[in-house]
């Protein structure tokens, strides 16, 4: 967390109204400097309803640093990362997402799916209905939410087998999807033991663990997580600049090992010349309006494609001359 009073107490409310026996949950949070009541609404949740929750330093305020503390402070058998901006959407849900680990090969277990509210700003409900929160992830196909213009959570290659509530997946040794955040179950000794140092990139973690063993299985559940993810796009805008920017300057300094390269150059291309061409996203906008309707939040596709086009365009060069993280001194959820 940081600065996160905007989304708090829907987050805690849901985990509160779980079904999933209280006295086995423990709530960690790992917070990178709140400055705007976060920390003092925590302290007064926790006394109110008896509960446990453990505040750790962030000094490195990335939401990466903040897995990484987490984690360590963390002592349950299945950790549970959850970002601030995620809400749980239903009293079953922990109860749901921990049932494919009685199954001793599937290492973790994420919702298949963004949940669509109608209550959400439109952007957030683009969003939801897109299954990602960077278009990019669309075209290159490593998305791994269920996409409503593609109806599919993923195109990346993999062995899947339905076991009713959930998908059980094996995936190939040489790509997968951007599996490993918004409501991500992993069990604690394998998430330990593939990453050191101060930051966890969660999809970093999975791409040396199926190298390792690629016979582990992940769970996709048949549910899904609210991700209040940005309600305008100036909030998109900055997220976006915060993305290029933290992946560039880790990826010079050899702190990330999933193999982006081999998403391909060409998709990238056709991504570029879907915006400058604008058809396309006019075509993919109306698709997806056909199939979930509300046309106040998919006319947002237009400008979100142009919005990453630009920002990624305009970091990549300058990341050619100085590679630097994203400043957070100003941040809040």
């Amino acid at each position: 967390m940081l600065n996160s009073m905007r989304t708090l107490e829907m987050y805690l409310d849901a985990i509160w109204e779980q079904d999933y026996p209280h006295n086995m949950i423990d709530i960690v949070v790992a917070d990178g400097g709140s400055t705007d009541g976060t920390i003092q609404k925590l302290q007064e949740y926790s006394d109110k309803n008896d509960i446990c929750i453990s505040i750790i330093d962030n000094p490195l305020k990335t939401a990466e640093a903040g897995k990484a503390v987490g984690v360590r402070a963390a002592m349950g058998e299945i950790i549970l990362l959850l970002d601030s901006d995620n809400i749980i959407p239903e009293k079953n849900w922990i109860t749901r997402m921990m049932q494919p680990f009685e199954d001793a090969q599937i290492v973790a277990s994420e919702p298949i799916e963004f949940t669509y509210r109608k209550q959400d700003e439109p952007l957030n409900r683009y969003f939801a209905m897109m299954g990602l929160g960077d278009p990019l992830c669309m075209f290159t196909g490593n998305y791994d939410r269920y996409n409503a213009i593609t109806k599919k959570w993923t195109t990346v290659q993999r062995e899947e087998v339905d076991c009713g509530d959930y998908l059980s997946i094996r995936f190939r040794a040489d790509m997968i999807p951007t599996i490993g955040a918004n409501g991500f179950f992993m069990r604690r000794k394998e998430l330990i033991e593939n990453f050191e140092g101060d930051y966890l990139f969660d999809i970093d973690v999975l791409w040396e663990l199926f190298k390792k063993d690629p016979e582990l299985r992940v769970a996709k559940v048949k549910t899904g997580i609210v991700h209040l993810f940005c309600p305008d796009l100036k909030t998109f805008r900055r997220k976006q600049n915060r993305r290029i920017k933290d992946y560039l300057f880790f990826s010079d300094a050899k702190g990330r090992k999933y193999p982006w390269s081999k998403v391909g150059k060409g998709k990238i291309v056709l991504f570029a010349l879907c915006c400058v061409t604008i058809i396309p996203l006019i075509i993919q906008m109306f698709i997806g309006y056909a199939r979930k309707g509300d046309m106040a939040a998919w006319k947002y596709h237009f400008p979100i494609c142009w919005i990453t086009l630009w920002i990624y365009g305009i970091g990549t060069i300058q990341g050619l001359f100085k590679k630097e993280a994203a400043d957070r001194s100003e941040w809040k959820q």
